[in-house]
């Protein structure tokens, strides 16, 4: 049995905080602004995975409203996620993101982001793509940063 789940998340461009994708800190001069690291990426990954299994997104599952999700490492909330998708007798078949963002560039960070989404979800990183593209100007025109996640499991 195989299920489809797809995340989607976007954040707003800041100074003053670090800027955190797929469990990688990129230098740039603005971060993410969000309750935890506000890891765009990951958001997207942890809720392509819970909407494959019909589970409420992680912002029900980690809110806000909560002081243990401070600053959290999304990681690790990932990795929270993703032991219930084992649970549930599953596994990442094919994982396939796509990060949008006007700067910074992000082609040097594309295969690290890769590696340390596959060694969290347990699956080897020719299943973990991830491509980064712009809006062209349109869109979040540099104020931000999204993060589109489709996702294949099949049961174990």
């Amino acid at each position: 049995m195989i299920r489809i789940g797809h995340g989607y998340d976007v954040h707003k461009l800041v100074e003053g905080r670090r800027l955190i994708l797929g469990g990688m800190q990129i230098p740039y001069e603005k971060g993410l602004l969000g309750h935890s690291d506000a890891d765009v990426l990951t958001h997207a990954v942890a809720d392509a995975l819970l909407g494959a299994l019909a589970l409420p997104n992680i912002g029900i599952r980690f809110p806000d409203s909560d002081e243990r999700y401070k600053d959290a490492n999304s990681i690790e909330l990932l990795k929270n996620v993703y032991s219930e998708v084992l649970s549930m007798g599953y596994k990442v078949c094919n994982l396939d993101c796509t990060v949008i963002a006007e700067k910074p560039m992000l082609k040097p960070f594309i295969y690290p982001m890769r590696k340390v989404l596959s060694e969290t979800l347990s699956t080897d990183i020719e299943n973990v793509n991830v491509k980064a593209t712009t809006e062209e100007g349109l869109g979040l025109r540099g104020e931000g940063i999204g993060a589109h996640a489709l996702v294949l499991l099949e049961k174990e």
